[in-house]
């Protein structure tokens, strides 16, 4: 458990192999409701090597100074990522305009 934001990771090590890789890490939101948008790279076995980036965003909540996982969403390809980008911008250069 982290008792930090900055200490947050998605990393995750089995029998001494770290099979999911953070490689990158935005914090959308700060507080006792900590938002973070997480690049990285899940170990595949058969290759002995790391797939393509992928993406999550994921909801953390401070219990008894712990951040404990709350929710998550996982951007499940590029192609929904770039509509996920291409759709907030246009909304926010609505907002913009207003």
């Amino acid at each position: 458990m982290s008792s930090t934001i900055d200490e947050i990771t998605i990393n995750y090590e089995e029998n001494g192999i770290l099979l999911v890789k953070e490689i990158d890490k935005e914090i959308l939101s700060k507080g006792l409701n900590t938002t973070i948008l997480f690049r990285y790279k899940e170990y595949i076995a058969d290759v002995d090597d790391y797939g393509p980036d992928k993406y999550t965003i994921r909801r953390y909540k401070k219990i008894a100074g712990e951040f404990r996982q709350q929710a998550k969403f996982n951007i499940s390809s590029v192609r929904q990522g770039k509509i996920i980008a291409e759709t907030l911008s246009r909304w926010l250069q609505d907002v913009e305009e207003e």
